[in-house]
């Protein structure tokens, strides 16, 4: 084991440590550098690519948690270690770092899943994305609306009598639609293999002065809808390019390192479940080098759909995703804090420290730039082709 100090090491662990199955990927330095899938464990990293070549085939086994337990893989270095070259500014090329823990699997997003979240939506679009107007905005739609649609299950004959009520008052929104109506809105957030992960910087479009993170729990799902395990996610937005029109929505969410997932896929097992996710208590930390700070929770007892139907909605008898997809939940959390200057709310600065946590997932940090600024996107599909190729792991494994 490392001798790095303790204090010196990331803090983005569970609570329990490595009790629970944790795999991911990490770059491997070498004569043909590329990803490689890891088991995370007490005694090291270790690659267990020869179970697996990628992740989304290892979650395609039933039990993929009990593989990754028996099979002991090539050990590639102390937790320790690779943590905190992950959390280098500029990551050590010569020595492994972690990745986000995804490749081929398509990156989708559940919006409008939590109440809260949703009048925030509802207040971006009534304001045209100035955030000037927003508190004003804010006070005008609380008051019709109050807490009304905190215990409308969405597509009930409930919702649709308040439906109707909203319109009636002339507050009705597409928001509202995929909020309570039947159909959850379930969108692409960013192509395969683009994700970044913990430690790397996240990208803002340069012309968005309204934004925010969102703290998500992601589920991790196979080919045939099976949800084998979850991790965090920030699902990066831009508030005012979204108020503008809903139509920007491509262009607020999908922007080089605009999607962050990490630190790593907790399997479920004998002492992980679907359960321990409705229960996930997502806590945000925003730390700013002007001295500001944030902090939000998000709590998925609050989500107003279940995991298992968003689930169901993105993937079924009209679509299908043979390489399996991870699904951001959505978030509770929208920040109203100002912090500029009075009545203008929340946006990030370059800079900007954010850390997403929960006692089962670990913890996803990142710090934000624009996304002109970051590393650039260039190890797609065909490199990852190339190199598991180059490493003769090419195979239907």
């Amino acid at each position: 084991m490392s001798d790095t100090p303790q204090s010196a090491i990331p803090d983005i662990l569970p609570a329990d440590g490595f009790a629970g199955t944790l795999i991911g990927r990490a770059w491997l330095p070498g004569p043909h550098p590329g990803p490689a899938v890891v088991a995370i464990r007490h005694d090291g990293v270790f690659d267990v690519s020869r179970l697996a070549s990628t992740v989304s085939a290892l979650l395609e086994h039933d039990d993929a948690a009990a593989l990754v337990r028996a099979t002991v893989g090539q050990r590639i270095g102390s937790f320790e270690d690779i943590a905190r070259n992950t959390a280098a500014a500029i990551p050590d090329e010569d020595c492994p770092y972690l990745l986000a823990p995804c490749d081929l699997q398509v990156i989708k997003a559940a919006g409008v899943t939590f109440v809260d979240s949703m009048l925030e939506r509802v207040i971006e679009e009534q304001t045209g994305g100035d955030a000037g107007r927003a508190q004003a905005v804010r006070a005008r739609v609380q008051a019709v609306m109050g807490d009304n649609l905190a215990a409308v299950v969405p597509g009930s004959p409930e919702a649709a009598k308040l439906k109707a009520l909203l319109i009636e008052q002339g507050m009705w929104s597409q928001y509202l639609e995929v909020g309570i109506g039947p159909d959850a809105e379930v969108f692409t957030k960013a192509p395969v293999l683009s994700a970044i992960g913990t430690g790397a910087e996240i990208g803002l479009h340069p012309d968005s002065a309204w934004n925010n993170p969102e703290p998500e729990v992601v589920l991790a799902v196979n080919s045939r809808g099976q949800i084998m395990g979850a991790t965090l996610g920030n699902d990066a937005n831009l508030r005012d390019f979204e108020g503008r029109s809903a139509l920007l929505l491509s262009k607020a969410k999908d922007n080089n390192a605009s999607c962050a997932i990490g630190p790593f896929i907790r399997l479920f097992d004998a002492g992980f479940s679907l359960d321990d996710v409705r229960k996930q208590e997502v806590r945000l930390l925003v730390e700013g080098s002007d001295g500001f700070v944030l902090h939000g929770t998000s709590s998925m007892s609050r989500i107003s759909r279940d995991p298992v139907d968003l689930a169901g909605q993105t993937l079924g008898a009209t679509h299908q995703y043979p390489d399996g997809f991870m699904l951001f939940l959505g978030t509770l959390f929208s920040p109203t804090q100002d912090r500029d200057h009075p009545g203008a709310g929340f946006t990030h600065h370059a800079g900007d420290i954010v850390t997403i946590s929960s006692s089962k997932l670990g913890a996803l940090r990142n710090r934000v730039n624009t996304s002109d600024k970051v590393k650039p996107w260039i190890f797609g599909l065909r490199a990852l082709m190339a190199n598991l190729a180059a490493r003769g792991l090419l195979t239907e494994r």
